[in-house]
């Protein structure tokens, strides 16, 4: 009887202490916030939700355990000691492991460090690529209004051609870049966030190219219905 009862007790110590597989365990640091409240969001129905928050009061540090059902894009936002929210938000991508956050309050979205994700990884390898597209937008975007605002329409239409086909290009890049990365997340989620209103062939160019398993997910399940609306419209 005392065996049985000690095995019973074993048994129910490792359930309790027992991970469940899907849980995204979030650690991190926020230097520079004293006193606020932190909240952990995400997307629900096009609604952006708080799934839960913790306080911050004299111990800069944070704690957040949350079930993922698959990676899926997660965000941080402050609210300050007066009960403000900061104007910046930290998006990041969220997987069922540990995964650490550290940022300082000042720079809070800009300059922080994400680990523990394979999908952000990812995410930040894509951004390095575009941000070379967003600059040289940028860039002839000036020169054509110059060019505007001293006469020059001729040489302002010859930019604003260049901002079309880097546009085009930029597209063709993400494309490209879900395609060599259809074994994660952040493929077809790369689809319908950047490049939705792409030709309705790209779209399902990269769906067909996930394995099951992506299909499957938040983003797969989203990217498919995206192309079946879009088919059935054109």
């Amino acid at each position: 009887m005392k065996r049985f009862l000690w095995i019973t007790s074993l048994l129910f110590i490792l359930i309790s202490c027992s991970t469940p597989e899907n849980q995204m365990t979030l650690t991190g640091q926020v230097k520079g916030l004293k006193k606020g409240t932190l909240l952990l969001q995400k997307i629900e129905d096009s609604l952006l939700i708080t799934v839960d928050s913790v306080l911050i009061n004299g111990k800069d540090e944070f704690n957040f355990s949350e079930e993922i059902e698959s990676p899926e894009i997660y965000y941080l936002y402050v609210k300050i000691n007066n009960g403000i929210l900061q104007d910046d938000r930290l998006a990041f991508f969220a997987e069922p492991n540990e995964m650490t956050i550290k940022t300082t309050l000042k720079n809070f979205a800009v300059k922080a460090s994400i680990t523990g994700s394979e999908n952000q990884d990812k995410l930040n390898e894509y951004n390095k690529i575009i941000e070379r597209y967003n600059f040289k937008n940028l860039e002839l975007i000036e020169k054509s209004f110059t060019a505007k605002q001293k006469g020059y329409d001729s040489l302002a239409s010859t930019y604003e051609a260049s901002q079309k086909s880097l546009i085009t290009k930029k597209y063709l890049a993400t494309i490209n870049f879900a395609l060599n990365n259809s074994d994660y997340e952040i493929a077809p989620y790369l689809m319908i966030n950047q490049v939705r209103d792409s030709k309705v062939k790209y779209l399902d160019t990269v769906y067909k190219a996930l394995n099951q398993n992506i299909k499957d997910s938040k983003y797969g399940k989203a990217l498919e219905s995206l192309i079946q609306s879009r088919s059935t419209q054109e």
